[in-house]
């Protein structure tokens, strides 16, 4: 019998529902079960832009094995799954990517009643924890490219520009890396609540404190001997913060620029003042490969950090377009301050 399911598909800046058949999976493939879905700051930059061809979106999930092609028995990591199994997934495979596909190629992405991995070289782990926690595998995996790339050591200082969900997973990965000192440049308040709750030591909210100048004088004064940070991540992804950033780098600090993974813009910097001056290393972190997932994803299942704190909404399909809205601008959804909105099908958890 023919299966259909749902699935948002996104055309310019419009959204619209429409049914899809489910697919059987073809050997060594999977079909999942969506249980949440991400809405990423790139999927935002990218709708601000327009997206063209009709594309269907969702690259942070989490769900649940529907059925497996014949030949698949273990995940990424060697460990047996079966039907019912919880697992979460790169979106990044090869030639192609979850979430971007175009509308001919249905479940694809994550805004949707199902998942098909239709690529057998898939990198899918089985995951143990709550789905909420399965929601922040790829963002994570991001913050611990981060860490790694900035090579954070114990005690360090660093500063997080951007309190999104990219900045919030680049602090808990600064934070479990061992920094002695947390800083975080960012806003709203709410946002900036939940920094500290997360392991920031000092906030400055940049709606408090409109002037670049201002920020710089009481970021540079939250660290030791009034030097700089031994790693700044810049992960608010607005151009003004990539100078404004190389500002806070003690010398022979390191700057790792995340934010940027969509092009924005050009802005100018001083190579003699913001980069031979403080013998400063600069890094970009464009994504994550696979070694980093599967540190992420080891992590996500025992750490101890309240990683499900970052979910503020839950929506069914048909408030994505309320989701984007809430997250190009205003970060506030149903009277609270939207962090990290995440998105439900039919068979998805309402967590809030």
């Amino acid at each position: 019998m023919t299966r259909v399911g749902l699935a948002v598909t996104t055309e310019g800046k419009e959204f619209s529902i429409g049914e899809y058949t489910v697919p059987d999976p073809a050997p060594g493939t999977v079909l999942l079960r969506q249980e949440l879905c991400g809405i990423c700051g790139t999927d935002i930059h990218n709708w601000q832009k327009g997206i063209e061809p009709a594309t269907m979106l969702g690259h942070e999930n989490v769900g649940i094995i529907e059925a497996l092609g014949k030949g698949l028995t273990t995940d990424f990591n060697g460990t047996p799954v079966k039907e019912g199994d919880r697992v979460v997934f790169h979106p990044r495979n090869g030639g192609m990517i979850y979430g971007y596909r175009s509308a001919d190629e249905p479940f694809s992405g994550g805004f949707a009643d199902y998942i098909y991995l239709s690529d057998p070289d898939s990198c899918m782990i089985k995951f143990e924890a709550p789905p909420q926690v399965g929601v922040l595998a790829e963002p994570f995996t991001v913050g611990v490219h981060c860490a790694l790339r900035g090579d954070i050591k114990i005690g360090d200082t660093v500063i997080v520009q951007g309190s999104g969900p990219i900045g919030m997973m680049c602090l808990i990965a600064a934070k479990i890396s061992g920094a002695g000192r947390l800083i975080v440049i960012g806003g709203p308040a709410g946002r900036l609540e939940l920094a500290r709750k997360l392991g920031a030591h000092e906030t400055i909210d940049i709606m408090a404190v409109p002037d670049a100048d201002e920020r710089r004088e009481m970021a540079l004064g939250m660290t030791p001997g009034r030097a700089g940070a031994d790693v700044v991540i810049e992960a608010a992804g607005f151009l003004p913060a990539f100078p404004e950033g190389l500002e806070l780098v003690k010398e022979d600090g390191v700057f790792v620029e995340v934010g940027h993974f969509v092009d924005v813009g050009t802005i100018e910097v001083n190579p003699h003042r913001h980069f031979l001056r403080p013998n400063l290393r600069l890094e970009g972190v464009w994504g994550s490969r696979y070694h980093h997932f599967t540190r992420a994803v080891a992590v996500l299942q025992n750490s101890d950090v309240d990683f499900g704190a970052m979910i503020s909404h839950v929506l069914p399909l048909e408030r994505v377009p309320e989701g984007f809205d809430a997250l190009d601008g205003g970060y506030e959804l149903d009277g609270k301050t939207a962090y990290k909105i995440a998105v439900r099908g039919s068979f998805g958890v309402d967590v809030g």
